[in-house]
């Protein structure tokens, strides 16, 4: 952390940005300059799409788990590189940080969830890493993207970090920032914001739409007529539209007899659901939404079309990381590398891929048995190796790799009948 006391220069910036802020509250903004402001746009559809808002459709809050979930549920293990070339798992104090607890309040899981959902939804995921004076790191604070002003200056990214209690500044080396999809040096980009807006805005709008529709009976309209020749008094038209709207419109009113005089007769103009297009479009935008998140629509509930992702868990599995989960858990990775041990080339982070096999057994057991050596391969696994996996002790002699790519006991070659015995 920066203190401003001592450094003059980040002193005004932290003032000039007061300023400017002072000037943003006092001019009269109109309601687009608030939208952009406060990270809002108001698509075609005429519904205002924010953070919060936009957590409000179901298909963005399941897109948004289902990443954040597969994120945090994947190992994290640190590996240190061999003079050989290869690499082994390391015993690092950062392990714990990592994968259990890396702040007081936070549990490793819920740490991964807010990283990848503000960098799903804002384009930016920030966390401070908290130093003791040797500069090496004791813990990781999670920053709200709304708190955080990025600026480049010189080169390098300082965080103007602004809460309820304290102002302060962090050089880039003290942030952990994930960006998203589409970074330009300072910033990601929001799927919300570019992507999935019109969809997210649509998606809104048809869910108050069906709500306001169901809440209505499900009947918006209904004509009531008269025989020629009676027709009611501009008074009493208003007086019977009232006592209809009061009566017979809204939940828990329907099915009462009416009570119509001088012949009036009532007349239902029926729209369905259908009618209107209303299931179309809501699924419709349930599929420009998972495309926007770059999630198989299949997964979160949206089962109407076919898929080319193959069939059965793994094949789902092994196109969703590899598709969707591979570029962040890239970006994670890298990130990192370079500032939890910057311009070192001993120890390293990587996500374990295999860990989202977990639950299927028989894809797990046949993975773990080629990797011990079966017929006809060669195994690179040890016992122990698999073992540990497992959370299983050790055993006596398991620490060698089996090769038991030779044939059967069982088979025998045949001779040649031709052939002399001796020869055979």
């Amino acid at each position: 952390m920066l203190g401003f006391g001592k450094s003059k220069k980040l002193e005004q910036d932290l003032a000039a940005l007061r300023e400017e802020l002072a000037a943003v509250k006092s001019q009269s903004m109109t309601g687009d300059q608030l939208s952009d402001f406060f990270g809002a746009s108001r698509p075609s559809a005429g519904v205002a799409v924010t953070t919060e808002t936009a957590k409000r459709s179901a298909a963005v809050y399941a897109c948004c788990r289902l990443i954040a979930g597969a994120v945090s549920l994947l190992p994290l293990p640190i590996y240190e590189r061999t003079a050989t070339g290869g690499r082994k798992k390391a015993d690092h104090d950062l392990w714990w940080l990592l994968n259990e607890s890396p702040h007081q309040t936070l549990t490793a899981c819920s740490f991964w969830e807010w990283m990848v959902s503000s960098m799903l939804m804002r384009g930016d995921g920030l966390a401070q890493i908290i130093r003791d004076r040797n500069g090496r790191p004791l813990g990781l604070m999670p920053l709200p993207r709304e708190c955080v002003q990025i600026e480049s200056r010189d080169g390098q990214l300082v965080y103007y970090v602004s809460d309820a209690k304290s102002q302060y500044g962090l050089f880039a080396d003290d942030v952990l920032h994930f960006a998203g999809y589409g970074f330009n040096g300072v910033q990601g980009e929001s799927v919300i914001r570019y992507a999935a807006r019109q969809a997210v805005s649509t998606a809104l709008a048809a869910d108050e739409f069906s709500g306001e529709f169901f809440a209505n009976g499900a009947t918006p309209s209904v004509v009531i007529t008269y025989p020629e020749g009676v027709a009611p008094t501009a008074d009493q038209q208003d007086h019977l539209r009232s006592q209809f709207d009061e009566k017979h419109t809204g939940s828990g009113k329907r099915h009462k007899p009416l009570l119509l005089v001088n012949g009036g007769k009532v007349e239902p103009v029926s729209l369905t659901a259908g009618d209107a297009q209303l299931l179309e479009t809501r699924k419709f935008q349930v599929i420009e939404i998972a495309r926007a998140f770059g999630v198989p629509p299949h997964m979160v509930g949206e089962t109407s079309a076919s898929t080319s992702w193959g069939s059965g868990i793994e094949q789902m599995s092994i196109g969703f990381v590899r598709y969707t989960l591979g570029p962040h858990l890239r970006r994670i990775e890298q990130e990192l590398n370079r500032k939890l041990w910057p311009r070192s080339m001993r120890y390293f982070v990587e996500f374990n891929r295999d860990g989202l096999l977990a639950g299927d057994s028989k894809t797990e057991a046949e993975v773990l048995g080629k990797s011990l050596g079966g017929p006809g391969t060669q195994g690179w696994m040890t016992v122990n190796e698999v073992r540990r996996l497992k959370n299983l002790p050790p055993v006596e002699g398991g620490d060698s790799i089996q090769f038991t790519s030779e044939a059967p006991a069982d088979e025998t070659v045949a001779a040649d009948p031709e052939q002399p015995a001796e020869q055979a």
